[in-house]
């Protein structure tokens, strides 16, 4: 938990422990719509990056969603509906931001008279957020419109309940896993899917983790071009993840299509993966000149943010600027 102080702090100005998440809505354009035959909305949430993640990760504690037995880990649903009016960065939450623009997409084709459908994905973290932002959508949106999961490296978010009630909804989950990565064994490390099996001794039990959905296994060893030693971050990178998928051919751990069009390099873009006969340099991605522009003046200054990008105001200046707007009567 925040320390009180922090909390009355100006630092909370400039930082918030609910709005570590980003993510992005895309739309399949008109072409992409014929060969599939329908629009897809696609949801993609980011991954984990800083520790205070990694411990909401890891807090393993139960929490109810919606009106039944289901039961998600306490950090992930804390990190997907928290909002708070003393930050600047998440006055509103995930799901609300998420499930506006989701909804009024869904409302925009349908009108059109399109066949609509979501496609939800993430990595890690944004895996678990995907799981969450699918089970509310399925709740919510009109009846009929499909709802597809794809996640890479994700934990296990939920109860058997849980799992169950994402299967009766009709959302479809694929999950992407590196066999050497340990974050998909969490939580549940031990207390997990496997105790099914003793259900006719100690009946369903609402306190155990499982997964959603089917899974497709990769194995680090497939590719000639990934070390062998033990590397706990390069094994859970996002990158390392597409690599593999990129040259999947079968489950038998010893292939890996020659002609996989990703580039090698990009494995070595946040970690130290790749053969030293490669000769890639290890986290070699920064931005150009670590994010300074050029201005007309030839004086190297931040880049002017979007719109979007500018957080929302502190109350105080937001209180002043309506002090202001009522005393020239523009309110």
């Amino acid at each position: 938990d925040m320390p009180r102080w922090l909390e009355r702090s100006h630092l909370v100005d400039k930082w918030s422990k609910h709005s570590n998440w980003m993510g992005y809505i895309a739309v399949s354009d008109d072409e992409e719509s014929r060969r599939i035959g329908k629009r897809d909305i696609v949801v993609a949430w980011r991954g984990t990056v800083a520790p205070s993640e990694w411990y909401e990760d890891l807090q393993r504690k139960l929490e109810p969603i919606g009106h039944g037995e289901a039961k998600v880990e306490h950090g992930f649903l804390s990190i997907y509906t928290s909002k708070s009016d003393s930050t600047r960065y998440n006055k509103s939450s995930a799901s609300e931001q998420v499930m506006q623009e989701v909804k009024r997409l869904v409302q925009l084709y349908k009108e059109r008279g399109e066949e609509v459908s979501l496609t939800i994905t993430g990595h890690s973290l944004g895996g678990a957020l995907a799981l969450l932002n699918a089970y509310e959508a399925a709740s919510s949106l009109p009846a009929g419109i499909p709802i597809n999961v794809i996640s890479f490296g994700a934990p296990r978010v939920g109860n058997i309940a849980f799992r169950d009630e994402l299967h009766q909804m009709g959302v479809k989950t694929l999950r992407v896993v590196v066999k050497q990565d340990v974050v998909p064994r969490m939580p549940g490390l031990v207390l997990n899917e496997s105790l099914q099996k003793f259900d006719d001794f100690t009946g369903t039990l609402e306190w155990v983790y499982t997964h959603v959905g089917a899974e497709l296994k990769l194995d680090v060893r497939a590719s000639p071009y990934l070390k062998r030693g033990f590397n706990l971050l390069g094994f859970h990178s996002l990158e390392t993840y597409l690599h593999l998928v990129d040259g999947l051919i079968s489950s038998n751990p010893s292939t890996f299509r020659r002609d996989a069009r990703r580039d090698v390099a990009l494995v070595n873009k946040a970690c130290d993966m790749l053969v030293d006969e490669l000769r890639i340099p290890q986290c070699w991605y920064q931005l150009a000149n670590k994010g300074l522009e050029c201005n007309a003046h030839g004086r190297w200054v931040k880049p002017k943010r979007d719109p979007e990008d500018i957080p929302s105001p502190t109350r105080e200046a937001h209180a002043h600027v309506l002090e202001m707007h009522q005393s020239y009567g523009i309110l």
